[in-house]
């Protein structure tokens, strides 16, 4: 059952150029807006194709803003779209100041800025400033000029251990698979230093102790946010300081530890100098520009240093995305997550997927604890139920919600992707991450019955991932207008989340008693039940039903919570 509250839409527009045009929104003050915000991923190769070749671009994500405005989401957030070999789709990049060809130019970022803007929706763009592309002007030049290149200090250039130096540096093991150690070769043609890449071998990682490095991204700062966008999220955020010497972590298989502990290359201390110094420079800019920091970190608390009242304003919350449906838990890391960012006087943010993980539709249809990158499909059914439910629950908490590109049409995970399809480096690495991360990143349907349904402008064209066949009854076409559809529980979710006063921004919440299984809380005058069992569980109305991700039988004095739901209720 899905109802609105009240009808709160915004007014539909064909394109960009026809909607009605509003103040920019980074002009002037205004409220802390990053507080409660919902910012919508963007992922630019897969969401929408303007000239046909297969790979989405800037004009077509252009084109599609009207629908984002329309959703009702309040920012959208830019995956890289940088010039760049595209090693790791675009986390590589060769020329942070320029846009990558296939994506469209700097005068397409520009008309993409302005145009959200006039549609009252808030770009923050990607930034990657732990590592570059070994195309990258500096890292080419250390190579050419070999051993002595000040270039080289700009990166983690260091010498071999053993007799001839055929040994990396350290024991470090890159996320992708394999050693975090490249060897160059001299300009002379002989085995030279080594360089150091946590990432692909593609990816050099910069040396933050060069003060040229800092130069140059607060440099790179100050060009986009001249160039009107409204923040950053920072990848890697938790990577750009290596603990001195470079020490050995003693052992192998060191993708286990992380996220247990603090690592010689993660989580130090000294990355939130850097914060310090770029909260100056958002903090110049009108508007209320934000940065958001992609922070794998041991625990909550450790997350919580990044967003201090003069770092960055926003960070991901990690611990959340990776519990299991299971009320239990969930409360758990719900009271842990605002509990750790209210002294620092942060907003927690929420979000269930993203380009780096299984869609949320297709963790919950497995079996739980089995992590961020599962390759079963599951029970799709139990899946979408589930994940329908924990939107609302996601929506329903204080802070600010991330939603990914397609999860507003419940799409799953693509497990049966061919072998040869595949483009994820770490899918071709040993002993690195899964490998599995193109299943959530195949292009999103828009219209038809044919692939790529409406990604790209040619009926039967290419995608650069295969879409399934199933996907023509995901479209936003075939969803619009169906009160059943997770489209249209999307829709409603964010109106009535714009219309109650007591949803979005705040700190905390008053848990309330429920049965085993379910989840209770109240903000204000609002009220959001969870049934995270699979049986009906009967509890007393709250009040007057808003919004239900499932049928809700309410009876008399109460109500029946279906098994897998959330309720959200005006009290």
């Amino acid at each position: 059952m899905t109802q609105n509250l009240a009808d709160t839409s915004r007014p539909a527009a064909d394109n960009a150029h026809e909607a009605a045009p509003l103040a920019p929104v980074t002009g002037g003050a205004s409220r802390d807006w990053w507080r409660d915000a919902v910012i919508y991923q963007v992922y630019p190769r897969s969401f929408a194709d303007s000239n046909g070749d297969g790979m989405g671009d800037l004009p077509g994500i252009r084109s599609r803003l009207p629908y984002l405005r329309d959703l009702g989401v309040d920012a959208v957030w830019l995956s890289p779209f940088y010039a760049s070999p595209q090693a790791d789709a675009g986390y590589d990049v060769a020329d942070y100041r320029a846009v990558d060809p296939m994506f469209g130019t700097l005068l397409d970022a520009d008309a993409l800025i302005r145009d959200a803007h006039r549609l009252g929706l808030r770009i923050i763009v990607d930034l990657v400033p732990n590592h570059s592309s070994d195309q990258h002007e500096w890292f080419q030049r250390a190579l050419r000029e070999g051993p002595g290149s000040p270039l080289r200090d700009r990166y983690h250039f260091r010498p071999g251990k053993g007799e001839n130096g055929e040994l990396p540096p350290n024991d470090w093991e890159s996320i992708f698979g394999g050693p975090a150690w490249t060897r160059t070769e001299d300009p002379d043609g002989t085995p030279g230093d080594w360089y150091l890449h946590l990432f692909a071998p593609e990816q050099p990682d910069f040396d933050w102790d060069n003060p040229a490095v800092a130069d140059e991204f607060r440099s790179i700062l100050r060009f986009w946010l001249d160039m009107g966008v409204d923040g950053f999220r920072i990848d890697v955020a938790h990577g750009l300081v290596k603990a001195p010497g470079l020490p050995d972590l003693g052992g192998g298989d060191q993708l286990k530890l992380l996220g247990n502990d603090v690592m010689p290359f993660f989580d130090q201390d000294g990355v939130h100098e850097i914060y310090r110094s770029w909260r100056k420079i958002l903090d110049e800019y009108p508007g209320q520009r934000i940065g958001v920091a992609e922070a794998w970190t041991p625990t909550v608390q450790r997350t919580a240093n990044y967003v201090r009242p003069d770092e960055l304003h926003q960070a991901f919350n990690f611990q959340y995305l990776g519990t299991d449906w299971e009320a239990a838990a969930l409360r758990s890391v719900i009271d842990l997550s605002l509990d750790s960012m209210r002294p620092v006087d942060a907003p927690t943010t929420w979000v269930l997927s993203n380009h780096d993980v299984t869609r949320h539709a297709t963790r919950f249809a497995n079996e739980p604890g089995l992590g961020t990158q599962i390759r079963t499909p599951g029970d799709r059914g139990l899946g979408l139920r589930r994940a329908r439910a924990a939107t609302l629950l996601m929506l329903a908490l204080p802070g600010s919600a991330y939603v990914y590109q397609g999860e507003e049409l419940g799409l799953p995970d693509v497990t049966d992707l061919p072998d040869e399809v595949r483009q994820d480096p770490s899918f071709f690495r040993q002993a690195g991450q899964d490998g599995y991360r193109d299943g959530c990143r195949v292009p999103i349907p828009w219209s038809g019955t044919e692939a790529p349904y409406g990604f790209g402008p040619v009926a039967g064209g290419p995608s650069w991932l295969p879409q399934p066949a199933e996907w023509a009854e995901l479209s936003v076409e075939a969803q619009t207008g169906d009160p059943s559809s997770t489209l249209e529980l999307y829709r409603s979710a964010l109106a009535v989340r714009r219309a109650q006063p007591d949803l979005g921004a705040g700190t905390g919440v008053e848990w309330l008693e429920s049965p085993e299984g379910t989840l209770a809380f109240r903000r204000g005058s609002f009220v959001c039940t969870v049934n995270t069992t699979g049986e009906p569980v009967r509890i007393p109305a709250p009040g007057r039903l808003l919004l239900a991700s499932t049928e809700l039988v309410v009876d008399g004095g109460e109500t029946v919570l279906a098994p897998d739901s959330t309720g959200w209720w005006a009290v």
